[in-house]
């Protein structure tokens, strides 16, 4: 998702983390404890990749991965394949749109302060929205859990991001008519929508914010493919 670009809304995360220490700096000078995340639900997992939009059979995941300060994609390798594989989307495109949505900060109070003063802003480290999340979750191993969830635990974020991608693929044509990839088409889909996906495929030509992402996704490509091995 893209609702902010790298570039001048960088400035603005800056100033944003800025009030974010502050504030937890006046809050351990009292006394208290600065962490205020909770610890949510675990996620769940299937065992098994369907073969169409069909959801898997439940299980418990392991305990959620904590969000924090620093974050580097390729640490995410493991949830990347586990959560591709129960998809049914490649774990070298999920990967890579982790890559290309890491272009801002990623830590719990930074992402809420963000979204108090842009109250439609997207959660987690797949940067997904909430209308994404609600559309995406019914029938799936994580109906229950909340969008509110997604800056606490990445492994939620991670399985919410491909079955989004799942059910993005699934509205693709057999043949789409165009050069590009299938993935490249999916990861136009989940920055700009699956209107302007369709679009894209059907050869509509690719806007500037558009291409910008595709350009980074190819970007990401090699390295993508090299953390998931």
């Amino acid at each position: 998702m893209s609702e902010e670009q790298k570039g001048p809304g960088w400035g603005r995360w800056l100033v944003i983390g800025v009030v974010v220490v502050a504030g937890l700096g006046l809050v351990r000078g009292n006394g208290h404890d600065g962490a205020t995340s909770a610890d949510p639900t675990p996620s769940a997992a299937a065992s098994s990749a369907p073969a169409s939009g069909g959801a898997p059979s439940a299980a418990p995941s392991a305990a959620p991965s904590k969000a924090s300060g620093r974050y580097d994609p390729a640490d995410y390798a493991a949830p990347v394949r586990r959560f591709a594989a129960e998809a049914g989307v490649n774990p070298q495109l999920l990967m890579a749109i982790l890559y290309n949505e890491a272009y801002k900060p990623h830590d719990p109070e930074l992402e809420r302060a963000w979204q108090r003063s842009k109250p439609d802003a997207s959660f987690g480290i797949a940067n997904m929205h909430r209308a994404a999340f609600d559309d995406t979750k019914p029938g799936r191993p994580f109906a229950s859990r909340r969008w509110e969830e997604l800056p606490d635990d990445r492994d939620l974020a991670v399985q919410a991001a491909a079955w989004h991608l799942h059910d993005l693929a699934e509205q693709l044509p057999a043949h789409p008519g165009v050069s590009l990839s299938r993935d490249e088409l999916v990861a136009l889909g989940y920055n700009a929508g699956a209107g302007n996906m369709l679009a894209f495929a059907r050869g509509v030509k690719i806007g500037s914010q558009a291409q910008s992402y595709l350009d980074r996704l190819r970007d990401n490509w090699t390295k993508s493919g090299e953390a998931v091995k």
